[in-house]
């Protein structure tokens, strides 16, 4: 819990202050008592107080009243709320690598499957659209809600040669670039926008990760990627046996300078943990809550039932 203005937070002085006066008046009048010296006497002119009844009712009280005075600091509490408006580009790899089968039942269709899971977890509000990359890279789909037509096209994608991840971010700063231009208004400020990438290879084409570095970092757009596949992955082309490990340290390159967030999965069940993370990253924000307002009924409600107590026990206050 924090508070939005926490200088009224001084304001408990006053009520300790006065939790002080009534102690010290208890005492001046435990001192008065004593020095009356017929004690019997006392006992039979002065009227039987409660006792520690008197004490609770009091204590009570105040705690009614500096809780009225918390609520004045405005406590809040944080909550997650989902993005609204915010772009993602989901770039998955569809190089010929992606066939192979140290994951079953093999890198290509368990990446299909995890990335329509992705598709799911994120909220409806956010704009998702599709990159594949090979040789190339082609926007699929455009940002959008429609999350049908993103997964009915995460279904139809097609493997090819190569694989091109400066391309990839390239055109997915574009793709948002582009999608932006046409949603924000002069002046406004774009929403927060993110790519995704999923590779399990090295750039053999096109520009390099360094220039694509440097133009997630110019356009301000973190690039969070995912390492997918194990060392001992191999492709059959021709009848030779390729083998097709992960470059991890290319992958967390690009995610650690762009400013996003690097993971590695090597089975189905664990990209599908990473994406669904990745989508609780992205898909959802965190906001203070005001909740003053339970602390002024809670006040108000111990204040009240310290007086009732007190009335009943002494017909006064204090």
């Amino acid at each position: 819990m924090t508070f939005q203005a926490p200088l009224w937070l001084l304001a408990l002085l006053g009520v300790a202050a006065l939790v002080g006066l009534y102690v010290l008046v208890q005492l001046r009048r435990k001192a008065y008592a004593a020095r009356f010296t017929n004690v019997a006497l006392l006992g039979s002119i002065m009227p039987k107080r409660p006792g520690w009844r008197r004490h609770l009712a009091f204590g009570v009280l105040a705690l009614g009243l500096a809780t009225l005075v918390v609520s004045l600091a405005v406590p809040s509490t944080v909550v997650r709320v989902p993005r609204e408006k915010a772009t993602v580009v989901m770039a998955v790899d569809v190089s010929l690598s992606m066939q192979a089968t140290d994951i079953e039942p093999d890198r290509f269709r368990a990446m299909q499957t995890a990335a329509k899971e992705f598709v799911d977890v994120l909220p409806e509000r956010i704009n998702l659209g599709l990159v594949s990359f090979a040789g190339t890279a082609t926007t699929v789909v455009p940002p959008t809600t429609d999350r049908l037509q993103v997964a009915n096209a995460i279904d139809n994608l097609d493997l090819a040669e190569s694989t091109a991840i400066g391309e990839a971010v390239f055109t997915s700063l574009t793709t948002i670039e582009n999608f932006q231009s046409t949603v924000v208004t002069r002046g406004e400020e774009p929403p927060p926008a993110r790519i995704v990438l999923l590779s399990d290879g090295q750039t053999t084409v096109g520009r390099e990760d360094t220039q694509a570095i440097d133009a997630a970092k110019a356009a301000g757009v973190p690039v969070s990627t995912i390492a997918f596949g194990t060392d001992y992955g191999t492709l059959d082309l021709d009848g030779e046996i390729v083998p097709v490990p992960v470059d991890r340290a290319a992958l967390e390159a690009i995610a650690d300078q762009t400013g996003g967030s690097y993971s590695q999965a090597v089975s189905a069940a664990e990209l599908e943990q990473v994406y669904a993370d990745l989508g609780s990253q992205i898909g959802y924000t965190t906001e203070p809550q005001d909740i003053s307002p339970w602390f002024v009924r809670s006040g108000v409600l111990i204040a009240v039932l310290g007086v009732v107590l007190s009335l009943l026990w002494t017909n006064r206050l204090v």
